[in-house]
């Protein structure tokens, strides 16, 4: 099973950015345990700060992955682009947020790229990224 974790805009600060919000804990450090667990899975990771980066990677590999887990971070409630690249593709996608976005600023409550994702992990910290994971494992 081939799977991707995108993650967008300011997610390369985990660890260091709002640690009050985020943890202290490297989006680096998280992945080499989930590989580490779930060694049978083929996981990649890919972050860009960048939109146009983001739907590249989304074009990439969306025909030919069983699963991608997406935080586009600030870019999921303003990028209409991204939702078409999501819509665009047949690899079905989980999108995940670390933190509750609905417990948050009030413009932060609307997914663009959400409504068009199969589900939506908000607020569990990094493991939401992990149930993403199981949520295609089990499928």
């Amino acid at each position: 099973m081939k799977i991707l974790i995108i993650n967008g805009p300011n997610l390369n600060l985990l660890g260091i950015r709002e640690p009050e919000i985020y943890g202290h804990q490297t989006f680096e450090q998280y992945f080499d345990s989930l590989q580490v667990k779930y060694g049978e899975v083929d996981l990649s990771y890919f972050q860009s700060n960048h939109e146009g980066a983001l739907i590249d990677k989304l074009h990439e590999v969306g025909f030919t992955y069983d699963g991608i887990i997406v935080n586009l971070a600030g870019y999921t409630h303003t990028s209409v682009a991204l939702a078409d690249a999501i819509s665009a593709i047949s690899t079905p996608v989980v999108e995940v947020h670390i933190s509750n976005i609905h417990a948050r600023e009030s413009f932060r409550t609307h997914t663009y790229t959400g409504a068009k994702a199969v589900g939506i992990i908000s607020g569990l910290g990094l493991k939401g990224y992990e149930l993403a994971l199981q949520y295609f494992l089990n499928q």
